[in-house]
């Protein structure tokens, strides 16, 4: 059990973020005429496929998007093993929680662009195979800012663009998980420090 209670931590981020996404597929139209107002004007329902990495940055070919759900697959197995290497290490609890939900999004996405291409029909136009052409499922949208970018803006001068990305709960948990990884590396990774050195007085007792 001290091993599965971290990859149950993954499986209730699969499950809430799949049941979440099914929701939203059958419930919502998608665009903003199926948005729907959460909080005030800034956060917002508002479903839209992402064919691509986190941010809907995309690879660009046909074989891009099978290379990066191939990478996910791997990377899945990978951060599941090191789950299982920091339980056998004794690493600190809240790191091994952490993991736990990262590991749940990172195959809360892969489900999507996995699967998604056959079961939705949602694969981008032109792709070879549905399978592992699937676009992730996104639909909480921050709303601080969107317009068109000034024209002296380097590169991105008078493009349309959103301050704040759309995402899902699979790309929340990752992030959660990375945020506390990130603000405790002193506490989480203290035992992987080399010990201090013993002074020649110190030896020679």
């Amino acid at each position: 059990m001290k091993y599965w209670k971290y990859y149950l931590v993954a499986l209730a981020v699969i499950l809430i973020d799949q049941a979440v996404k099914l929701i939203v597929h059958y419930n919502m139209e998608m665009g903003m005429p199926g948005e729907i107002v959460l909080l005030g004007d800034w956060l917002k329902l508002h479903y839209t496929l992402n064919p691509g990495m986190a941010f809907g940055v995309e690879l660009g070919s046909d074989y891009g998007k099978l290379m990066l759900s191939l990478f996910r697959l791997v990377a899945v197995f990978g951060i599941a093993y090191y789950i299982y290497y920091l339980v056998k290490h004794k690493a600190p609890n809240g790191l091994l929680v952490c993991i736990g939900l990262i590991l749940g999004g990172a195959i809360g996405n892969l489900i999507d662009s996995t699967f998604y291409g056959v079961w939705f029909d949602n694969a981008p136009y032109g792709s070879s195979t549905p399978w592992f052409h699937g676009q992730v499922i996104d639909m909480f949208y921050v709303d601080i800012w969107e317009g068109i970018v000034p024209n002296w803006v380097p590169l991105l001068g008078g493009k349309p663009m959103s301050l704040w990305p759309i995402f899902n709960v699979a790309d929340s948990a990752i992030f959660i998980g990375v945020l506390i990884i990130l603000f405790n590396q002193k506490r989480f990774f203290a035992h992987d420090e080399a010990p201090v050195n013993k002074t020649a007085a110190e030896q020679q007792l």
